[in-house]
């Protein structure tokens, strides 16, 4: 017990005194890389990160389920890593492909395979688990059922797209430090068309939910600004897994994986994927 407290503690206070700006200084060359960590339980896991960001915003995650045995490999998406003008001509079905090629490449080397994805990383782990039924299970975190007034802000950002190119990001107020890693790494501006393609992948994912039957986990902020209040509760409805779970985050950002304050969640994630093999 005096082991187990002194383990939790250790945790706890190395994710209180994380700063993420120095995080963001001292790893400033891992940034924009994706990263690939062998494992040695013969089980993998694929991490997708989201829109506008890099996989270092997985980094830490991939990190702690590494050490637990898993091999990672978080691939960086089409028009991401690089400037915002990259993002610009990417289409939706390039995100697809992308995590079917990484996922293609670690099913030739592990039997059990897992997908973890944050916003819209998430929405395609949605997509390839219809796809590939033989997928040992997912876990979402931060999944857009679909986007705030999502109608009305297709039909203004399509009119916008027309006479301006790029928009600068907001940011809400966060529940502690200034800065979390995501937004440090993210794109300041982004290609305003862009949104549609983000869009589509959201109502790609929703579609025939029914058909995603391995175990899920689910994870959403209580304050998320991005993505709709019940996103996850419907996610859980529709979709037809026998073992799924869900998590509230409370007083978190939309993506909570990103904050180190947050990372108590690791346990929770690698709890469920053990319970899974």
């Amino acid at each position: 017990m005096i082991e187990n407290a002194k383990k939790i503690f250790g945790k706890v206070k190395g994710a209180a005194f994380a700063d993420p700006y120095v995080l963001y200084k001292k790893e400033k060359h891992l940034l924009n890389q994706p990263f690939f960590f062998q494992g040695n339980n013969g089980k993998s896991i694929l991490l997708i990160h989201g829109w506008t960001t890099t996989p270092y915003e997985l980094r830490r995650l991939g990190t702690y389920l590494n050490k637990n045995g898993y091999t990672v490999y978080a691939p960086m998406l089409s028009g991401h890593g690089t400037t915002s003008n990259d993002l610009e001509d990417v289409r939706w079905t390039d995100w697809v492909y992308d995590v079917e090629i990484a996922y293609e490449k670690l099913a030739k080397e592990n039997e059990k395979v897992f997908v973890v994805g944050t916003s819209i990383g998430a929405s395609l782990a949605l997509i390839l688990a219809k796809k590939h039924p033989e997928l040992s299970g997912i876990v979402l975190m931060a999944t857009p059922y679909k986007l705030r007034l999502e109608k009305i802000v297709e039909f203004f950002i399509t009119i916008e797209s027309k006479f301006r190119k790029y928009r600068k990001k907001f940011y809400p107020p966060t529940f502690g430090k200034r800065e979390t890693i995501t937004r440090l790494i993210s794109y300041q501006t982004y290609p305003i068309k862009n949104v549609l393609e983000a869009a589509e992948v959201v109502r790609e994912a929703r579609r025939n939910l029914n058909l995603v039957k391995q175990p899920c986990l689910l994870m959403q902020s209580t304050s998320d600004h991005i993505v709709c209040r019940k996103s996850m509760e419907k996610i859980y409805i529709q979709i037809s897994s026998k073992i799924k779970d869900m998590k509230y985050i409370k007083r978190a950002y939309h993506t909570f994986i990103s904050d180190i304050k947050n990372e108590y969640v690791f346990d929770d994630i690698l709890d469920f994927l053990n319970r899974c093999t």
